[in-house]
Parts: structure tokens; C-alpha cells; sequence
């Protein structure tokens, strides 16, 4: 990557940007700019994707109404456009002659039926508060009042009712057993709020409500016709967010001082990758910009481009779904990521018939956008889907039902070593295969750890690889003590053997000796001792994070737990007519439920033995952002068609 710094003539700032824009390879430096122009951009895309939110809330059109819109379009007259009937921007008046603003009249809908609602609200509570009084007309009691008759409301308790005084005339209204409702002839009762007199009958308010229901009934409709529009103002959004692109760019642009005016000149920079600079010479040589293409600073904020084959950019969707992007400077570990990722996420949902669903649908999507190119999501789920199969057939594990009762041929093609079959044997033969599994989960964990490591020792050009080396043998030695402590069972014990505690040791003391080298061991080794506890703490390390590696065979056992105890609640079910519907419903349900919880389960283990443990021991701390270069997105209308 190149740090880019451009400089160009004031008078021609729109035209170089649009150039620049055009070429779509400078991700431009990050700055704090403000101006009138980027506000104002920024706040016509902030009320279009506030008339989108509005739209969103609405029930998209069925296909079949939208199709008979469309044919109703072809056969409608001209002039019907501008119908009071027909809704402006609808597709029933696509020839309309002179329509609103779009996002204008959305806004403005949209206010209305917020105004609406709350209008409905307020009258609702009032309703509410006389509905015990009954129908009255407020106006009258202030009419008697006038004459000298003045009438007092109160709702007391019978408590408060009992305690007034005796000279206070009244009339009982109505009553129940909380509230005595009560009319107070000439005087108020010292000591009580009386209550509050309506401005409107209980029969205006309702005749109010029918009003503002059929109001507010009118503007759904309105904003009905217009839910087909929804793919407009994403278009109109995208077209903002190139502006607003723009405008920042042009805000950006710092003036180069103590120049006269008729010469004044501004300078902007960004980054650009090393075979696109060129691309920046040329376009600077041709408009007459000033240009500076240099290696970045130390101190540079520079963006990272993954440079990966197909294959392993099949990984991107989930990366930047958690929106994780390695530093600059760091190594990118996307093939690996993708590699042990797909493992893990065999081994959590662990059952074949889920990993065909997945395979299913993954072959749907890739179908339906085959002909406008698929998106990478669909090939990243058929891959993992692959892998569920994969395990699931290995392990022999369909919809959680018992390995026993499944045909012999999904039985026989099973791997013996982890297979459901063998474990149902005995109880011995079961825990051969519990075993089985955690020593491939704590192999796993040493395989990717030690990666990490191999990759620290290739990237290093220093006796420092040799604390790296010694953190692999650290990895080693505790890979075989966990073996003996953790994995050994009634069914099979695994020895201790002293060599890996002697791997351990000499790993340990190579780390000490080179982890902090910087050309002198004297100052490593006083490195590590000033950080004595970190240095300690990191054997424990160690051995965590090989156990954290057993949560794939804890969480994918869980998971068939789950779908077992599913399928016996629904089985008995099954053989009834009359309950065999809530059976299947019961199925659906359960192994829904079940696959939901695994995708929980694979974004909070999956991904956190790569971005976590994994990335650890590579020294990745995913500190970067992503290359995203100053380019026009959107296509034109022209283009488009």
C-alpha cells in the first residue's frame, strides 16, 4: 500500500474528485471535515432512510398484486394520472404528471400517522376517564354555574366518602367497589381535588375517535401503495451515500496557504494500493495534479486489502459480519480461519440431516442468483453444510435418532472411531468413543495453536523465532499431559510420560530466554523477568487454551441431546391420527429451535477459537479496518438499462 498525497487547482476541486472518483482506487485518508454541503448531504439521507424505515414497517406486496398492477399499468389512460384516487408514486400512477418528492411525501405520511396515533391515544385516556361518568354535556354544567348553580364532580373512596363533612350536600352518581362517583351541590369538599371537568362529551370523543380512525385508516392505505417503492429509495440512499462520499471528499480537500487566490491551490491523501498507482500517475499527468506516491509512516492509519484466492474468500461474509479485520501490519490468517472454521462447524451441529437442510438451501440461493452472480453467503453455507454432512456421517448422527435404528448402510459407512454405532455396543466401547473425540478436539487445538506459532517462526528474521519455537514445545509437552489427565477414562488410560514434561520445560525456557529479543538476550531475559506474573501466567495459558478446544465435542453433544429428547417427545405422537399433526409440528419446532441455538453456538465457540485462542498465539489483534476505495457505486440510470 503507497500513501497517495494529490494537489489540485481550487477552481477544478468537483472535476478532479469526480476523477478520482471514477478511477476508484484512493481509500482516502480519515479526517475530521464539516461543511454546508456534506451537512446537508448527510441529512437528505438521513430523512431517505428514515422514509425507508417508515416503508419497512409495512407488509411487502405479494407478487401476484404487483404483476396485476403492472398489467392494469399498461391498459390505464393517461388521463387518470393525478387521480385525488390515485396515489402519487404508486404503481398505479407511474404516468402521473407532476408528483411530490418521494421521500417528502413519505416523511410527511408518516408524521401524519404518528400525529394521528397519538391524537388517539390522548383520546382514548379521556374516554377511558369518563366512559363511569356517562354521556354529559360539560358545557351545561357551566351554563348552571353561571346562573348561581354551581356542581362539583368527585370520585372518592368509600372510606373518603365517610369522613366528609355533614353539612356537604350531594348526589351519588354511581358507585362500585373502589370509587363512589359523586355531584357536590353549591361547595367543594375542603381537602379533595374534585375531578376534572372534560372539555367534550363522551359521545364527541367517540364521534372524534371514528374521525381519526378513518384518518388514520386512509394514510395506511396511502403508505400501502407505496411499500412497492422500497427498491427506489435503497437506489436513492446509495446515490446519497456516493454525495455524501463526495462532499466529505471535498471537505477534506486543505487549502495550501500564503497562494494567491487566482492560483489557490488544495491537497488531499490517501492510500492506494502499489500496482493501482500508477493508474494515479496517469490521471495526475493528463488533469495537471501535483503528486506524491511514498511508502506509510509508522504513525499512518493504513487501511488492510485481503488479497485471497476464491476459495478462501468465502470466509469475507462472516468476517465482515463481525466486522474483524487484521492490522496492516498483521498477518492475514483468512485460509486458516476458513479451514478450522469449517471443521468446528461440522463438529457443533453434528448431524448430517441438518448439514443436508444447509445444503439444500445453499444450492436454492445459488440457483435463484446464478444468472446476476452468486453471492459468496451461499457458497460459504454449502461448504459448511458439506462439513455437517460430512460428520454427521462419520459420527452417524441423522435428526438425533438412535444409531441402532438407522439402516445398516448409514451404519456401515460411519468412521468406527467416533461413530454412534460403536458407542452403543457397551458402555466400555462408549467411552472409547468419548475418548476418541476429545483427543481429535485437544489434536485440533495443538494443530491450529502450533500454526500460529509456525507462522510467528516464518515471519520472524530474528533469534526471537526461537521463543516462538519454544512456545510450540510448550504446546506439545501440555498437549500430552492433557491426555493423561483429562482424556484417560475406565475405558482406556493414557500413560504419563516424562518426556512431555521435559518438552514443556525446555519450550519454557526457550521462551523465556527469546520471547522479548530485540538483538540482545540480556534484555529479553530482563524482559521477562519484569514481567514475571505474565510470564507464569502463560503456562496456565497453555493449558487452557487446549481446553478450549473440548466446548466442540461438549457443544455438538449438548446439540444431540437437544434433538433426541425432541424426536421421543414427538415419536409416541406420530402413531396417532389424531395427534400425528402436533407431532410434526412438535419436530419442526423442536429441530428449528435446535439449529438456532447451534448457529448461537457456532458464532460464540466457532469464531471465538479462531479470533481468540487462535489468534493469540498468531499475535493477531485484528486492530485494523478495511480498504473501502473512493469509488462510484452506483450504476447510472444510462448504464443500468
Amino acid at each position: 500500500m503507497k500513501k497517495v498525497s494529490l494537489v489540485v487547482r481550487d477552481r477544478t476541486q468537483v472535476e478532479a474528485l469526480t476523477t478520482l472518483r471514477g478511477l476508484g482506487v484512493l481509500h482516502l485518508e480519515k479526517r475530521d471535515a464539516s461543511s454546508d454541503a456534506l451537512s446537508k448531504a448527510l441529512e437528505q439521507k438521513a430523512s431517505a432512510e428514515n422514509a425507508l424505515g417508515i416503508l419497512q414497517l409495512l407488509e411487502q406486496p405479494k407478487k401476484g398484486a404487483a404483476k396485476n398492477r403492472n398489467q392494469a399499468d399498461q391498459t390505464r389512460r393517461s388521463s387518470d394520472a393525478g387521480n385525488e384516487e390515485t396515489e402519487p408514486y404508486s404503481a398505479d400512477a407511474v404516468n402521473a404528471p407532476a408528483r411530490p418528492d418521494l421521500v417528502d411525501l413519505i416523511l410527511n405520511l408518516g408524521k401524519d400517522q404518528k400525529a394521528c396515533e397519538d391524537q388517539k391515544i390522548v383520546l382514548d385516556r379521556e374516554q377511558q376517564r369518563l366512559e363511569k361518568w356517562g354521556d354529559f354535556k360539560p358545557g351545561l354544567i357551566q351554563e348552571l354555574a353561571e346562573q348561581g348553580i354551581k356542581l362539583h364532580l368527585y370520585e372518592l373512596s368509600p372510606n373518603a366518602l365517610a369522613n366528609i363533612p355533614e353539612e356537604i350536600r350531594y348526589i351519588i352518581s354511581g358507585q362500585d367497589k373502589a370509587t363512589v362517583r359523586l355531584v357536590v351541590l353549591d361547595q367543594e369538599i375542603p381537602g379533595l381535588q374534585s375531578f376534572r371537568l372534560p372539555e367534550k362529551s363522551l359521545s364527541e370523543l367517540g364521534q372524534e375517535q371514528a374521525e381519526l380512525s378513518a384518518k388514520l385508516q386512509g394514510i395506511k392505505e396511502r403508505l400501502n401503495k407505496l411499500a412497492d417503492r422500497k427498491s427506489s429509495l435503497i437506489h436513492e440512499i446509495a446515490q446519497l451515500q456516493e454525495q455524501v462520499d463526495l462532499e466529505f471528499a471535498r471537505a477534506s480537500l486543505e487549502q495550501i496557504d500564503e497562494v494567491p487566490p487566482e492560483y489557490a491551490v488544495s491537497w488531499i491523501s490517501g492510500y492506494a494500493p502499489q500496482e493501482d498507482v500508477g493508474a494515479i500517475k496517469r490521471a495526475a499527468a493528463e488533469h495537471g495534479w501535483a503528486m506524491i506516491a511514498d511508502d506509510p509512516g509508522p504513525d499512518d492509519d493504513v487501511p488492510t486489502k485481503l488479497k485471497n484466492n476464491k476459495l478462501v474468500s468465502l470466509i469475507y461474509p462472516l468476517t465482515d459480519f463481525l466486522e474483524v479485520v487484521p492490522g496492516y501490519q498483521e498477518t492475514d490468517i483468512s485460509g486458516w480461519f476458513l479451514f478450522f472454521f469449517t471443521i468446528f462447524f461440522g463438529m457443533i451441529f453434528g448431524d448430517a440431516v441438518y448439514g443436508l437442510l444447509f445444503i439444500i438451501i445453499a444450492l436454492i440461493g445459488i440457483a435463484k442468483t446464478a444468472k446476476k452472480g452468486v453471492p459468496a453467503i451461499f457458497k460459504l453455507v454449502l461448504l459448511l453444510g458439506f462439513s455437517n454432512f460430512v460428520w454427521g456421517i462419520l459420527t452417524c448422527t441423522w435428526g438425533g435418532m438412535d444409531a441402532d435404528k438407522l439402516p445398516l448402510f448409514l451404519q456401515n459407512i460411519s468412521l468406527p472411531l467416533i461413530s454412534n454405532v460403536t458407542a452403543g455396543k457397551s458402555e466400555y466401547y462408549s467411552g472409547i468413543v468419548q475418548q476418541n473425540l476429545m483427543i481429535f478436539c485437544f489434536s485440533l487445538a495443538v494443530l491450529q495453536l502450533s500454526i500460529g506459532h509456525i507462522i510467528k517462526i516464518f515471519k520472524s528474521r530474528t533469534l526471537k523465532l526461537l521463543g516462538d519455537l519454544g512456545s510450540a514445545a510448550m504446546l506439545g509437552g501440555m498437549y500430552f499431559i492433557v491426555l493423561s489427565l483429562i482424556a484417560s477414562n475406565a475405558s482406556r488410560q493414557i500413560p504419563f510420560y516424562m518426556s512431555a514434561v521435559y518438552a514443556f520445560a525446555a519450550g519454557f525456557v526457550l521462551n523465556f530466554l527469546f520471547a522479548n529479543y530485540d538483538g540482545s538476550i540480556g534484555r529479553s531475559i530482563m524482559e521477562s523477568l519484569k514481567n514475571m506474573v505474565s510470564v507464569i501466567l502463560n503456562i496456565a495459558n497453555v493449558f487452557s487454551d487446549i481446553m478450549s478446544y473440548i466446548r466442540l465435542w461438549a457443544v455438538g453433544l449438548a446439540g444431540g441431546a437437544i434433538a433426541l429428547t425432541v424426536n421421543s417427545m414427538a415419536g409416541p405422537m406420530l402413531g396417532h391420527m389424531v395427534f400425528f399433526i402436533f407431532g410434526i409440528a412438535l419436530l419442526i419446532f423442536g429441530h428449528g429451535l435446535n439449529m438456532v441455538l447451534n448457529v448461537l453456538s457456532v458464532l460464540v465457540h466457532g469464531v471465538r477459537l479462531n479470533t481468540l485462542e487462535f489468534s493469540g498465539h498468531v499475535g493477531l489483534t485484528w486492530s485494523g479496518h478495511a480498504y473501502r476505495p473512493f469509488a462510484k457505486r452506483v450504476k447510472d440510470e444510462a448504464q443500468s438499462a
